[in-house]
């Protein structure tokens, strides 16, 4: 059995962080400094890993690394306001990264962020790179020990000699060794878990401890909670519209911003014993 070990982004990258660097920036006479703070006064949420760089053609310069489970539709956002936060707080240029991890559609996912309003553009780049587009050869061949925990999602490497061989690999090395429970989850993706549970050291109790499981977990459960309150929210606006017609539906507004889906279904039960919009309003404002 695996013990429990570290394994969160920053812990992989920091692993080998030049190699990783040279890697998601293509710039081949790049040195690492440290791994800097990644948490931003403004925004609630830290980016994933920053890491300062030099190399003799840009100078000094920061790695904005932002891996993803699964990718989101408003990560061309966030990778503008990251890089421009990273930008501010430490008054160096930034060269962003997007790695996605989980393949989720064939839409091409954007490498920009671009926008518009009253004649005003804002852009921002930034190299995305897809874990399942990149051959298991890198990994296997070159020394970046950081993509090893990935290589049963990499392009050709959900075959079992190929998950086989990465893992001589990581338990070579006593500080790799501790990446196994990462692969072990890796590989349930893509090889039956009995097999998977036969060649490594792990068991559900290890999995399920793993921050890539807890974050598919919390990401099932908001993904529910939101089918639900999807659900009530049109349950509720036809009530309003059969009960009040229009004037009901002057509501939904407000009731749109409610995210409680508790304090939604008081609503809808609100809907059935109040007489007019105006009792609804009061009732609303009191639950």
């Amino acid at each position: 059995m695996v013990k429990k070990a570290d394994i969160s982004t920053k812990k992989l990258i920091s692993i080998a962080p030049e190699n990783w660097v040279k890697w998601v920036t293509q710039i081949p006479d790049i040195i690492t400094g440290e791994i800097i703070n990644s948490e931003f006064q403004w925004i609630s949420r830290e980016s994933d890993v920053l890491v300062k760089a030099t190399s003799p053609q840009y100078g000094e310069f920061l790695v904005l690394n932002e891996l993803q489970l699964r990718y989101k539709l408003e990560m061309p956002k966030r990778m503008r306001a990251y890089t421009a936060l990273a930008e501010e707080k430490y008054n160096l240029p930034v060269y962003p990264v997007l790695i996605n991890i989980l393949k989720e559609s064939e839409e091409e996912i954007p490498h920009r962020y671009e926008s518009e309003f009253a004649g005003l553009q804002a852009r921002q780049d930034y190299r995305v790179i897809n874990l399942w587009e990149v051959d298991v050869e890198i990994a296997l061949s070159q020394p970046i020990p950081s993509l090893l925990p990935f290589v049963p999602i990499l392009k050709n490497g959900g075959e079992e000699k190929i998950v086989r061989q990465a893992l001589q690999m990581l338990r070579a090395d006593e500080q790799l060794s501790q990446l196994e429970t990462v692969m072990a989850f890796f590989a349930t993706f893509v090889l039956d878990s009995v097999l998977v549970q036969q060649i490594m050291r792990w068991d559900m109790v290890v999995l399920r401890e793993s921050p890539w499981y807890q974050q598919i977990r919390e990401e099932g459960r908001r993904e529910g909670r939101e089918e639900g309150r999807q659900a009530m929210m049109s349950a509720i606006e036809l009530s309003l519209e059969i009960k009040f017609g229009q004037e009901g539906l002057q509501l939904m507004p407000k009731i749109s911003q409610i995210a409680d889906l508790e304090q939604l279904k008081n609503i809808q039960r609100g809907i059935m014993t109040v007489n007019n919009v105006d009792e609804l309003w009061e009732f609303m404002q009191s639950i």
